[in-house]
């Protein structure tokens, strides 16, 4: 059974608390041993002057034969009895083991022959005295050495067993520090293979997708939720991408609209001009000269051609087609453009156009069309039917892209709105007199090229609009569609 992110992350992070939770237990558990031994030792050590006090007056007595001294040597071994039964009662199994009752009985041995000779000392004269104590010196003195012994001996041991828990402790500690680390590099390694990265693919993804771009997530193989997210963006991805064609179409219909009126005027004059020539042949067909007759069945034929090459264009634009870059003259491009929108153009506004006629690029002719015919449309509603109009093509030699300029003398975009125009439904226009749908669809359209889209713009001077577009096309959006 294959465990979830989630459950990964939290089994890792218990085990973290837990392994933690351990170091500290078993730190906390051998610095109390180590304070308990600090503590035994210093109580040794303090017993072990007691004695070593005892064996001083024992010394003194066995030199001058004075009774204080006998009788302080039996007050010091009383007492290092008493710190002997306080250190057995106090560290119980701690200092048991170390077979202090053992030590206590000789150490009882050593008072009692201490006592023996302080009740002797009244009974006997000075050289009486001597003669016996020389008798019980050497065994008492012989007691003494071994009881200091022991205990130099006990107290050494005790340095040596706190050294060696120091060393285990320090072992403990450095083994437990490299379970967490290894268990921390683990963690780290898995969030940033198993977790930021497919995050990262699936962000780029994100940012692609709100760019216009709806290409496909590649699978991240990654046996997680991860996958199921990646396969649910995709299905909206693919559900983007249909909506968003939809979009495009519904905006050529809206510009289709506009240019209606414009188109109506341009279909008139060719009519009229045939109404006209043919209700003169009409007339002249009988008695009229021939040559004439003909020469107004031409001039109607001329203003046929005219008007289909006007409809031909309306249902070239307005159809519905797969994203199909080719090679495509801009100079074509931009006259067939206006030709389309010229019945949109107010007599006021002046139309200068420069494009040179050796510029070509590798586009789909009527996607760009719209986007042309979106930007001077803004362009003459901005500039309220009067003023001048400029369209450029340029080719930009350093990055390889041709660049498409429509510049207005409109009343411009104020400075807090620029970042914000290609928003979809952003519209700089009063309430029902846009979607705010125009720039935003423009501006995937470009996307999708490999192109880019910016503008500047002043409040009271004007807008340009540029279009940067590779010469070659982008590889990268050649399959797309909007």
């Amino acid at each position: 059974m294959k465990l979830s992110v989630q459950k990964r992350i939290s089994i890792a992070f218990i085990t973290l608390v837990l392994l933690g939770g351990m170091i500290w237990a078993i730190s906390d558990y051998r610095n109390n041993l180590l304070s308990m031994k600090f503590h035994i030792i210093t109580e040794k050590n303090r017993l072990l002057n007691t004695i070593l006090e005892a064996r001083r007056y024992e010394k003194n007595y066995f030199l001058y034969f004075n009774e204080k001294d006998i009788a302080e040597a039996i007050d010091y071994s009383t007492s290092a009895r008493k710190q002997l039964s306080d250190i057995i009662d106090k560290y119980q199994e701690h200092a048991r083991h170390q077979n202090l009752s053992r030590y206590d009985a000789e150490l009882k041995r050593y008072q009692s022959s201490l006592v023996q000779m302080h009740e002797r000392y009244g009974e006997k004269s000075q050289e009486g005295l001597a003669s016996e104590t020389a008798k019980n010196r050497e065994a008492t003195r012989e007691l003494g050495r071994k009881i200091t012994s022991d205990l130099e001996d006990m107290v050494e041991k005790e340095r040596l067993s706190v050294d060696r828990l120091v060393k285990e402790s320090r072992l403990y500690i450095f083994l437990g520090t490299l379970c967490v680390f290894i268990l921390a590099m683990f963690v780290a390694f898995y969030l940033i293979f198993k977790v930021n990265r497919p995050l990262k693919k699936i962000n780029q993804a994100v940012r692609k997708i709100a760019d216009g771009d709806y290409e496909k997530i590649p699978p991240l193989q990654t046996g997680d939720e991860f996958d199921e997210f990646v396969n649910s963006l995709n299905t909206m991805i693919i559900e983007l991408g249909k909506r968003n064609e939809q979009l495009v179409q519904s905006r050529k219909m809206a510009s289709l609209g506009t240019l209606t009126s414009g188109v109506a005027h341009e279909l008139n004059n060719p009519l009229n001009n045939i109404s006209t020539s043919l209700q003169i042949a009409i007339e002249e067909i009988e008695g009229g000269d021939p040559a004439y007759n003909k020469e107004l069945l031409t001039d109607a034929e001329t203003q046929v051609e005219r008007a289909r090459d006007i409809v031909k264009a309306l249902l070239e634009f307005s159809r519905e087609r797969d994203f199909k870059p080719k090679q495509v003259a801009i100079e074509s491009l931009i006259n067939q453009t206006i030709k389309l929108i010229k019945g949109e153009l107010p007599s006021p506004v002046n139309l200068t156009v420069d494009v040179p006629g050796d510029l070509y690029a590798v586009l789909d002719f009527r996607r760009i069309q719209q986007v042309l015919i979106n930007l001077i449309l803004n362009a003459v509603q901005a500039m309220d039917g009067r003023g001048e109009l400029t369209i450029r093509a340029e080719q930009v030699t350093e990055t390889n892209e041709i660049c498409l300029q429509v510049q207005d003398t409109g009343k411009g975009i104020p400075k807090s709105h620029l970042d914000k125009i290609f928003d979809p439904f952003y519209s700089t226009k009063e309430v029902g007199t846009g979607t705010g749908l125009g720039l935003s669809v423009s501006h995937g359209i470009v996307e999708n090229h490999g192109g880019r889209i910016h503008v500047e713009s002043r409040q009271g001077e004007g807008t340009t609009f540029y279009v940067y577009l590779p010469v070659y096309g982008s590889d990268t959006h050649s399959t797309a569609s909007e």
